[in-house]
């Protein structure tokens, strides 16, 4: 039972300064580590242990300078080459600091377990660069609310509508965000039954139900932790994956596999991603005390629901009078949807999506999730409501608007295309630079809410000042069910299918790229470090481990039947697995399988090629799978 009172959880912002942390190190002496945390461009997160005595004896040097390290151990390529690859880990003073708790190893001395201070920090790169992930989302925000401050100021049209008199009414632009986290669950070595899973999850037989056993132990501990944090967690609940776990002849639950989400309130931008990370750690280690094998990959079953982390991004001003306005909000939350500034946001964030996309989605795993009816967002398009006293809950569509009648506060937007592998960072970094965007087309061209409500409603073919003629970007229908895949690619684009794909939008939409690199925020070599960075993951990942375990798959694919007792279906059935084990992944002299031609198009840098063999492999793979366990395996006696 872990004495939460006698435990450190939490250093904030504000107690900083030397002699306070010394206090508070000395007070808590199960706090034996001290752990620098930069995060690089791929979103990995740096850990070394520094010896809190150490620390504290030259605590002034780490505060300022922090700790060096070889560029070779971050993902910053074209930046930190291996012949320029100094690195500094330089601790963020503005966010809270954390305490990270090793359930398997307890102080003697104290009787609880051994903690390492994580501090948040920037990576600076020959003493003068900061650079990644934390940095360019740092300068994004920044940049955003003086750009934001100063539009409203030369545009004074829209004061009326957000409820102030003058530009001088505002003391402070403020950016708040929060994200919901989703994660599967399971015991070690236990194996997914599709289709189980697949009729739990058609007949929503776990959503929000009850949890019990070690799972509900891990969720209710966990919760309980990270209010210990002061992360003020909302809401801990089953998400729709899962079926029901079976107690065992020992009186233990085996066969757990659950998907459950947590949710937390919302924090500056920069600290809700640092908050997001722990949060993190925090569950892997009370689940894993537990028993229990927790995964935050985006589809780690093939065919049923992934993990998503919607992103809730919110604007507001803090007037000089002490109040506080929404600045998404109209003036009247009960007439209107959003004022020029919350619709300028949103036309923002659609247009540009394109070049968004390969910041969040950036892996194949991520791109595997985003599959027609699982929830996972497929078009660039929105939903807003029928009416302005109806807000929209659709959960079909990229970015949803988040509106509660009694509370104009509450008005957001939901990006549901994230997953927890994703880089929140750059997720929020990018996607406040496409606000801006929009938020500077609709007030310099002095568009009104009803203007902006127009163009947002536009129909495919219509002329838009800043929307794309040939689109539409809004949906009030359920954009799986009510259209066709043709339609909806004819009207609201189509989704990249492989991260070469999704990369190519840099090259493809030159224009809105442009979007990112004003003010500095992310420039032309940060920009090309990140394509290098994506580009080489998916490369090896698709090499070394998705071809390979292709090829596992195809092995599995046995033949089982008795030529003496079979059918002419078992033996027609095999013969078409035969014919596709070949062509994935049996050479001949003559010719090659699918698998070594994508090895060989990646072994030339031909990503083009080797992208499209990709899809066909999936295609394939999709083929052999259904034949033999939804046709050739179940009809065998």
């Amino acid at each position: 039972m872990l004495e939460y009172d006698r435990m450190l959880f939490v250093i904030p912002a504000e107690c900083h300064a030397e002699d306070e942390l010394k206090g508070m190190l000395e007070k808590h002496r199960e706090v034996k580590f001290v752990s620098l945390v930069g995060f690089d461009i791929g979103g990995h997160d740096t850990d070394e242990k520094i010896p809190v005595e150490l620390f504290v004896r030259d605590m002034e040097r780490y505060l300022r300078n922090g700790v060096q390290t070889d560029g070779s151990s971050v993902v910053l390529p074209k930046i930190a080459d291996l012949n320029n690859a100094r690195v500094d880990i330089v601790p963020d003073l503005s966010v809270n600091w954390y305490v990270d708790y090793n359930l398997n190893y307890y102080d003697k001395e104290t009787g609880l377990p051994v903690g390492t201070l994580r501090i948040p920090s920037f990576l600076v790169h020959n003493d003068t660069d900061v650079i990644g992930s934390r940095a360019i989302l740092k300068d994004a925000i920044a940049f955003f609310k003086t750009e934001v401050l100063k539009l409203i100021g030369e545009n004074p049209y829209v004061w009326e509508s957000i409820g102030i008199k003058s530009a001088e009414d505002i003391m402070e632009i403020m950016v708040t965000c929060a994200t919901e986290l989703e994660f599967w669950v399971k015991t070690p070595d236990d194996k997914a039954d599709r289709e189980q899973l697949s009729t739990a999850q058609i007949l929503k037989e776990q959503y929000w139900k009850r949890t019990i056993g070690p799972v509900r132990t891990a969720l209710e501990r966990s919760l309980t932790t990270l209010d210990r944090y002061g992360l003020e967690v909302e809401m801990g609940h089953k998400e729709v994956g899962g079926i029901k776990a079976k107690m065992g002849s020992s009186g233990n639950y085996d066969h757990v596999m659950e998907q459950l989400e947590i949710d937390w309130k919302y924090s500056s931008p920069l600290q809700a991603a640092d908050n997001e990370n722990q949060v993190k750690y925090v569950i892997k280690d009370v689940f894993r005390h537990h028993g229990l094998d927790v995964t935050f990959m985006a589809k780690p079953i093939e065919g049923i629901a992934g993990n998503g982390e919607h992103t809730h991004m919110s604007l507001s001003a803090k007037l000089m009078d002490g109040r506080i306005i929404n600045l998404f909000s109209p003036k009247d939350i009960r007439k209107g949807y959003l004022s020029p500034i919350g619709f300028g946001a949103l036309m923002g964030l659609l247009k540009n999506y394109e070049v968004i996309n390969p910041f969040i989605n950036s892996s194949t795993d991520a791109l595997n999730r985003a599959q027609p009816g699982y929830e996972a967002p497929v078009c660039i398009v929105t939903s807003i409501g029928i009416g302005e006293d109806q807000p929209s809950r659709n959960r079909t569509v990229l970015v949803g608007l988040i509106r509660d009648l009694a509370d104009s506060f509450a008005t957001r937007f939901e990006l549901r295309s994230p997953n927890p592998k994703s880089n929140t960072y750059l997720v929020i970094a990018t996607s406040y630079m496409a606000m801006l965007d929009g938020i500077r087309e609709a007030l310099e061209n002095a568009k009104t809410s009803e203007d902006l409500l127009a163009s947002l409603s536009k129909k495919y073919g219509d002329e838009d000042f800043y929307l794309e003629r040939h689109r539409e970007y809004r949906s009030e229908k359920n954009v799986f069910d009510e259209y066709t895949e043709e339609e909806r690619g004819r009207l609201f684009g189509y989704a990249p299918r492989t991260v070469w794909e999704n990369l190519s939008a840099f090259d493809k939409y030159p224009d809105k790229l442009k979007i990112f690199s004003r003010g500095g925020v992310i420039d032309e070599l940060t920009l090309e470090s990140f394509k290098e960075a994506t580009l080489s993951q998916w490369a090896m990942e698709l090499y070394s481990r998705i071809i390979p375990n292709t090829m596992d798959f195809v092995r599995e694919c046995r033949k089982l039947h008795d030529d003496s007792d079979c059918t002419d279906f078992d033996v027609e059935n095999w013969e078409k697995i035969q014919n596709l084990r070949i062509y994935l992944g049996r050479d001949s002299i003559g010719e090659k399988s699918l698998l070594t031609r994508i090895k060989t198009a990646l072994d030339e840098k031909n990503y083009s090629h080797a992208s499209r063999l990709q899809i066909e492999m999936y295609e394939k793979v999709n083929e052999l799978s259904d034949i033999y366990y939804l046709s050739y395996k179940k009809n065998l006696l």
